[in-house]
């Protein structure tokens, strides 16, 4: 399983970028090998993170040379301040089961 974190600090978003945001997540999600994403923002808003799980680094290509994404990628700079990807492999994924993850939960949950 492979996980990637697009870290970024956003700018001005239009209606371009909206529908594009919207149509990667529908392309990724569409994908069979697609496991989930999930993300999160800094305490002050400045820095934000949108991570995709993935079953396969073959998918995760794929999904980087879809003609959405790829426009997307073309116009960043448009809304985003600047942008940082981290491609990981999940070796192991684990926590006490007191809510749902994308990644499979190694553990039983501890009553």
């Amino acid at each position: 399983m492979y996980s990637v974190a697009f870290i970024y600090e956003p700018g001005e978003y239009d209606l371009e970028f909206h529908r594009l945001n919207q149509l990667i997540d529908e392309v990724a999600r569409s994908m069979p090998d697609f496991i989930g994403a999930e993300s999160w923002q800094s305490a002050g808003g400045k820095r934000r993170n949108a991570t995709y799980f993935w079953k396969s680094l073959d998918a995760l290509k794929a999904f980087s040379v879809h003609p959405a994404h790829q426009e997307a990628k073309r116009q960043y700079s448009r809304w985003y301040e600047g942008y940082h990807i981290v491609i990981s492999e999940v070796v192991r994924s684990y926590g006490d089961g007191a809510f749902a993850h994308a990644t499979p939960n190694d553990r039983k949950r501890v009553a």
